[in-house]
Order: structure tokens, then sequence, then C-alpha cells
């Protein structure tokens, strides 16, 4: 597909087409290493169910890794927009 020769609207549409796919493949990579990251620090042995302390562990630990991960992207977006507005 010649990108350069879609009329603008066309071009707009594919550009939110490929946002949107951007967005669900990064929120499930976010999704699958938190999984990976909050397993590892609270599941010490594997069964069929997690007890108490383990389901306790593993929500903080997702909650916190979430938090951490909104104030980055907080950050690096403010970042991105005063670089945008130095360079208008």
């Amino acid at each position: 597909m010649d990108f350069s020769k879609l009329d603008p609207s066309k071009k707009d549409e594919v550009m939110d087409q490929v946002k949107q796919q951007l967005a669900l493949a990064n929120a499930q990579e976010l999704l699958q290493k938190i999984s990976e990251k909050c397993f590892k620090k609270c599941v010490t042995k594997p069964g069929t169910t997690l007890d108490s302390s383990e389901q306790r562990c593993v929500a903080m630990c997702m909650d916190r890794y979430m938090d951490s991960w909104n104030l980055v992207s907080r950050t690096f977006s403010n970042r991105l927009q005063k670089e945008a507005g130095r360079l208008s």
C-alpha cells in the first residue's frame, strides 16, 4: 500500500487503527509483565489455588506496578509535550 497516495481522511483513519493496535499490544505486554513479575515475587509454592497471603501479595504487587507504570507514562508524556512546545 502506498501511504502517500491516500487522501488525508483515509490517512487519519489508518493512523488511528495503527494507534489502537499499538495500544492493545502495549496493554497485553504490560499485563504479561505484571503477571510474570508478581507471580515470581508472590507465589513461592505453585499449586492449584493461591492462599490469602499470596492473593494479597499479587494484588498489592499489581497495584504498585500499575501505579509505577502510570507515573512513568505521565512523566514521559509531559516531557514529550514540553519538547514539542520547544520545537514549535
